[in-house]
């Protein structure tokens, strides 16, 4: 080609991304920091711009009817189906082949995550109950773990901690993950509609037919799994149980001759899409907090803000670690020999971070109070932001400990 024909031959302004730097792209979205970051980044974008001159645009893009749904709503119900979608299939792996098929090794997470939840709701409870104007309907959440957030901070902090340690928050972060699904499933649910959820019931049946009889084209499984949601959705369940049912119906036991198990495929094609579009895009839209001088002063005094802080900051480290060492304690279940006590009382700090499940239930919890979901998501918000602080001292000193 001539120096003239290359000067006038058409460049693309977004050239496609093809073979390894796709591969890169791709792999660089699955690791845990990089969705953490991601998260965090959405989320700083949402209250800057909610505290913006501009925040009047962030409204109306919110709140702006997109079909059936707001744009805040296709994020919440919509995008996030997908990380629980990929919850459920975690939650199924580790139930048939992981740590909670084996309840010597799964007894000491299992137990200091229901603890983890439990601990915040009554602390929230507490708080609400002895406050004049306290709201008891927003116990719920202080009780969720957010595991993109966590396992980042544990990834950038604690790169010379023992595995075993990454092990125990991914089983106590699954058990909680499926906790909020059970929270969310049973007590913000509206208008139940009986029909839709036996017909979306029904949808996920038919996933986990073509599931046993090895269908492999997404042809069948999209229109299956999307009527799926959109029927949940109808029935007044909130629409991300659909994904976690799905999840579960996913198939985590390879066949003879098979390299990897569908669950494996499909989270290996997925989670690029769940930690760089759909949970920061659900952040970016339930982050945005507007935070005035007279918001702030009320945030002090309001008992649901408190109780939200307490319960996360405190209740969660008292929970999870009190949970752990009782049950080390006083059963014939005992911790790894690899962790010690200290990393225990590090992750349950860190355990308090409950960013995007703690998000969506004030949302759900406070629905049609704006007020009230914007102190809510702003006390969740410092809470993590603070949990995130003194678990990364606590886990940097420990790192420098294993290093040395």
């Amino acid at each position: 080609m001539t120096p003239v024909n290359r000067l006038l031959q058409k460049r693309r302004a977004f050239p496609r991304i093809l073979g390894r730097e796709r591969a890169f792209l791709a792999d660089t979205l699955r690791a845990e920091t990089t969705g953490g970051l991601l998260l965090l980044g959405a989320a700083a974008i949402a209250l800057i711009w909610a505290n913006s001159p501009w925040q009047d645009a962030y409204h109306h893009l919110r709140d702006a009817q997109l079909g059936p749904l707001s744009v805040e709503g296709w994020a919440s119900d919509g995008a996030l189906t997908l990380f629980f979608f990929l919850a459920g299939v975690e939650l199924k792996r580790e139930l048939v082949v992981g740590t909670l098929s084996k309840v010597s090794e799964a007894i000491v997470p299992v137990v200091a995550a229901i603890s983890g939840m439990v601990v915040p709701a009554l602390i929230y409870l507490v708080i609400n109950l002895t406050a004049a104007d306290g709201r008891t309907h927003g116990w719920a959440v202080p009780t969720a773990t957010d595991i993109a957030f966590a396992l980042a901070v544990l990834a950038i902090v604690g790169s010379s901690l023992p595995s075993a340690l990454r092990a125990f928050l991914l089983t106590l972060a699954v058990v909680d993950d499926f906790g909020a699904i059970l929270v969310i499933a049973v007590f913000f649910s509206h208008g139940f509609h009986l029909l839709p959820l036996l017909a979306s019931l029904l949808l996920v049946g038919v996933y986990f037919v073509l599931q046993r009889f090895r269908f492999r084209t997404p042809f069948l499984y999209v229109p299956v799994a999307v009527a799926a949601w959109w029927f949940m959705h109808e029935s007044g369940i909130h629409a991300t149980i659909a994904g976690v049912a799905l999840g579960l119906a996913t198939r985590v036991l390879t066949d003879d001759g098979e390299k990897r198990s569908p669950a494996e495929r499909i989270e290996h094609r997925l989670r690029p899409w769940s930690a760089g579009v759909a949970v920061p895009l659900f952040a970016l839209f339930a982050a945005g907090v507007t935070l005035s001088g007279g918001a702030v002063r009320e945030m002090l005094t309001d008992p649901v803000a408190i109780g939200v802080a307490a319960g996360l900051v405190v209740g969660k480290f008292v929970g999870v670690f009190g949970g752990s060492w009782l049950t080390a304690r006083y059963t014939r279940a005992e911790l790894n020999s690899d962790l010690a006590w200290r990393d225990v009382a590090a992750v349950s700090v860190l355990a308090g971070i409950g960013f995007t499940v703690a998000l969506l239930i004030a949302q759900l919890a406070f629905e049609g109070d704006t007020a009230q979901v914007e102190r809510a998501k702003a006390a969740v918000l410092i809470a993590s932001l603070l949990s995130a602080l003194l678990a990364s001292a606590l886990l940097f000193r420990r790192n420098r400990a294993y290093a040395d």
